[in-house]
């Protein structure tokens, strides 16, 4: 080695030989720290000079390094010639220094190596490769040096270490690039490792098969042997061929054996090579049937996974299927595994498997090493399928079980009552239904609605009434989806209700004309014909159009209105209408009697002792219902007829009574007086109670109007509802804007001075009941406080017997007081708020609700009934009303019911009950109508009359 003068350096170790550097020009790496940091332990990362170096050529038997020449010769070589050790620890293309060639390792062979060299290599030379090319600018220079593997493991430990400290940002592509072939190094490790499993595996198996086959072998030549050596006699020739036949016959099962040991180890490796080479499958036979196919495919796998998860969820049983298949394949599988480990038959083998599969205990007495493997792992895979069977066996039990806590399962019923939705009337609904069928024990009563069956149940069961045998079923769903109509049996239903929802009145009749759409969607048909409960009067042709003649519709609204208005203008109405419209006292029906035909209908008017007749239906007009005939039309054959009775079985003709018309006063109707009507609310059809009012009112009545709505707006509501203003002859509309629920704004208007006040239920807060029903009552309470104070005190005498129960109360006997002169109407929403109205007596209430549903549940039982209430709630027409006693007997006449039903058929009305001056309720088909008793003017009767 040269100094930097170009002299020759001595050897310090004269016994080793020198050997010369591979690079003549470079800077080896030394154990000793920088003196500077520009001297760190990579000085090559910089580059001295562009100019390749120039590199003789070495013997590779002429020298050695010594650890001290070459780190004494490192700085003279790299500052003449700029060449570091970067330069081929690194290759060009992970380093800055794009220009250079990349240095190219070329191994030798192990004979070539010289082991003592290698051995006596200095620290710095370990790192350096064997056999060094460097191509640039047309040369090329080779350094056949040939370092063993150790050493070069070793400088590439080294190189890791070191290439965190290079600051240079230029070789940070160097480092991911030497970390990516550290994972790549550790996962051909991994596979290597699995590589070397399955060859152990397979091996194994093997050198069981060879000594299987060498005892064989040593069994058949200790057969060989012994028939050699033993005497030949019969008794000998018989043990031998005995022992040929078992010996036949082990090599037989020995072979089956066999075989049954590599059908189960070719068993247990297909499912790993399927799952590892199964996407590789469509492309092998793309080959086969040498097709190329260039557009991406879904994998195999995904495919296969995808099938397997569509059959779980479409098929209920497929779960089961697959717990049976992976049952029987197991028991199947572990009695081929252990016939091949074992000694018995394989009919042995597969029950021996099944008990281990049905009892995991089982294979406790197993002998031998390969059987109680395999017993095992039989009881391994018994325990994972009752595991997966209980869990199956829980889920179908937990799934059914919230089936019907949901109210999913399937109603097998028929002949039931089908109520569509989920409204505030249903809880009047549903008990007005229940005394219907108390008749015939109870009925049943199916509801479906969009709500969770527990909350209906316990709604339902807050009802706190006795529903006398009928049973509710309540289902979840929605009317809109056939599947659900069909779980409720709507085909087999006797009657249908859709109930109006708790929308506004427009959505509310959209949804009704959808659920209407659908039950008339149903492929087995209707048996029972549709109750629609609708919310404003226009929406009812569309629905009639739609359903056809099935449909039966109740327009609310409409309905309430109505009657606010004939109570109004008749004190007691309301109490009357609830005792005909429910279930409770009597109500209309519609029958035919045969012994009847030919009779006239003054004749059939007192031929039903427990029932009063009050039209007929006329099979020969299309069914026609007339209600309040004349006395001599004759009964044919097909005709029916309209009663009022306590229930359907509790009437019959019977004989004609003896009755005597007597003399009675001929008095006509008063004439009609102008009405003053007050109105506090804004309801959305009360345009057609504008109109009731013009056929009813006598000309120059007022209409005062006191709500919130602008009266420019009114007008225009008016006339978008059809209200012709101008054309009004009998009222005249007054209009005031106020709160009804303001003292100050009903003190503006004359309370005192009006006939009837009607508080309706605003549109703004007619979706909120409880809302609805506290402006009502306040209003009252208001109106009433005002009136008392304005109206003069009366005689405390003058007090109705039936209001002496408040006489402690001053407050409540002057409402009471003044509740005599003006009568005052209030729509209630709820229930609940009719006993405050009721206790307090100031006022005639409707309670809408209730009587709609009371419509509903008359409706549903006989459709026919509904074409009855449209003509009495109708405007012309007959109609329900309250006549004095004077029109029909003299003051404390003693005389029977019937002779008072005889003399009402002189005014071409209807009797049907009357009022005790004393009593607080009416009596409608009163029993025992042929007693005689006396009456008093302040009697009043109700009547149907025609309203001429």
């Amino acid at each position: 080695m040269a100094d930097r003068d170009g002299a020759p350096t001595p050897n310090p170790n004269p016994n080793k030989p020198e050997r010369p550097p591979l690079l003549k020009k470079s800077k080896t790496i030394t154990d000793k720290a920088p003196a500077s940091p520009s001297s760190s332990h990579f000085p090559a990362v910089r580059r001295v000079s562009p100019t390749p170096p120039s590199f003789p050529r070495f013997s590779s038997e002429s020298h050695t390094y010594s650890a001290a020449t070459s780190t004494s010769t490192s700085t003279s070589n790299d500052a003449n010639f700029g060449f570091g050790d970067r330069d081929y620890v690194y290759p060009s293309f992970l380093g800055p220094h794009t220009v250079r060639s990349r240095v190219n390792v070329k191994s030798t062979s192990k004979s070539q190596r010289n082991p003592l060299q290698l051995s006596k290599l200095p620290a710095g030379s370990e790192s350096m490769p064997s056999n060094l090319s460097c191509e640039e600018g047309g040369a090329k220079v080779e350094s056949k040096m040939k370092p063993n593997t150790k050493p070069k493991l070793k400088a590439e430990k080294d190189l890791n270490a070191l290439s965190i400290q290079v600051s240079n940002p230029a070789l940070s592509g160097s480092t991911s690039a030497i970390s990516s072939n550290a994972r790549r190094a550790s996962g051909n490790s991994y596979s290597w490792i699995l590589f070397l499993l399955k060859f152990v595996c397979t091996l194994s198996v093997s050198h069981t098969l060879y000594l299987r086959n060498e005892v064989s072998k040593l069994q058949k030549e200790n057969i060989s042997l012994r028939r050699v050596c033993s005497h030949v006699d019969l008794a000998s020739a018989g043990v031998m061929e005995l022992e040929e036949v078992n010996t036949l016959v082990y090599f037989g099962n020995a072979d089956s054996r066999t075989v049954a040991l590599y059908m189960v180890v070719f068993i247990l490796v297909i499912p790993f090579v399927l799952y590892k080479y199964l996407d590789y499958l469509p492309r092998i036979i793309d080959l086969l049937k040498r097709k190329c196919t260039k557009k991406e495919e879904v994998p195999l796998k995904k495919r296969i996974a995808y099938m397997v998860d569509v059959c779980f969820s479409v098929y209920p049983y497929a779960k089961l299927l697959a717990l049976l298949f992976a049952t029987l394949f197991l028991i199947g599988y572990g009695g081929l595994a252990l016939y091949a480990v074992g000694d018995g038959s394989f009919t042995e083998a597969i029950w021996l498997s099944w008990s281990f599969v049905a009892d995991s205990g089982n294979h406790a007495d197993m002998v031998g090493a390969g059987p109680r493997i395999v017993s095992v792992l039989i009881s391994s895979g018994g325990m994972l399928i009752f595991a997966m069977m209980l869990g199956l066996v829980s889920d179908a039990i937990s799934e059914k079980v919230d089936s019907l806590r949901k109210g999913k399962s399937e109603v097998i019923e028929s002949n039931h009552i089908l109520v569509l939705g989920w409204s505030d009337k249903l809880g009047s609904l549903l008990k007005q239904l229940a005394i219907a069928n108390k008749s015939i024990g109870g009925g049943v009563v199916v509801v479906l609605a969009e709500r969770d069956k527990e909350e209906m149940e316990m709604d339902i069961a807050k009802l706190e009434f006795n529903f006398m045998g009928t049973s509710v079923i309540c289902r979840s769903g929605s009317p809109l989806i056939l599947a659900d109509l069909k779980k409720v049996s709507v085909s087999k239903a006797r009657a249908i209700i859709v109930l109006a929802s708790d929308e506004n009145a427009d959505q509310s009749d959209a949804r009704a004309l959808r659920v209407v759409l659908s039950l008339t969607g149903v492929r087995e048909g209707l048996r029972g014909h549709v109750v629609v409960e609708m919310s404003d009067l226009d929406n009812e042709p569309l629905v009639k159009l739609v359903g056809g003649e099935l449909i039966e519709t109740v327009v609310a609204h409409d309905v309430i209105g109505r009657l606010m208005i004939q109570c109004a203008l008749q004190p007691g109405l309301a109490q009357i209408w609830e005792d005909i419209l429910g279930f409770e006292n009597a109500e209309f029906y519609i029958k035919r009697w045969p012994q009847l035909d030919g009779v006239p209908f003054e004749d059939v008017l007192v031929s039903f002792p427990e029932a009063i007749p009050c039209g007929v239906k006329v099979a020969t007009d299309g069914g026609k219902i007339i209600i309040n005939p004349d006395d001599r039309y004759v009964l044919k054959e097909g005709d029916e007829v309209l009663v009022i009775a306590e229930d359907d079985d509790t009437y019959a003709p019977g004989l004609l009574p003896e009755v005597n018309k007597g003399l009675f006063p001929r008095i006509t109707d008063p004439p009609k007086y102008p009405e003053r009507i007050l109105f506090c609310g804004w309801r959305r059809d009360i345009d057609d109670m504008i109109m009731v009012l013009e056929a009813l009112l006598a000309p120059g009545s007022e209409l005062w109007m006191c709500n919130e709505v602008p009266e420019k707006d009114r007008e225009r509501k008016l006339t978008e509802g059809g209200l012709d203003i101008s054309g009004l002859e009998n009222i005249k509309l007054v209009h005031h804007v106020g709160n009804a629920v303001i003292r100050r704004h009903l003190e503006g208007l004359p309370l005192e001075t009006f006939d009837s006040i009607l508080i309706l239920a605003d549109e703004s807060v007619e979706d909120s009941i409880v809302h609805s029903d506290s402006r009502s009552l306040a209003t009252l309470l208001l109106i009433r406080d005002i009136q008392s104070k304005r109206l003069p005190n009366k005689d405390a005498r003058s007090i109705p017997l039936r209001h002496s129960v408040f006489s402690q109360s001053s407050w409540i006997r002057e409402m009471q007081q003044a509740s005599n002169r003006s009568i005052i109407i209030s729509e209630i929403l709820d229930s609940r708020t009719r006993n405050l109205v009721s206790v307090s007596r100031i006022s005639d209430y409707v309670l809408s609700n209730e009587l709609v549903s009371m419509a509903l549940a008359m409706v549903a039982e006989d459709k026919q009934i509904n074409r009855v209430l449209e003509e009495l709630f109708a405007e012309e027409g007959n109609e329900l009303c309250i006549k004095s006693a004077e029109f029909y007997l003299y003051d404390q006449e003693e005389i029977c019911f019937y002779d008072i039903m005889r003399r009402g058929r002189q005014r071409q009305e209807i009797v049907i009950g009357y009022r005790i001056a004393a009593a607080e309720r009416a009596v409608i088909n009163p029993a025992g109508k042929s007693e005689q008793r006396k009456w008093s003017l302040d009697d009043v009767f109700v009547v149907i009359s025609s309203g001429d």
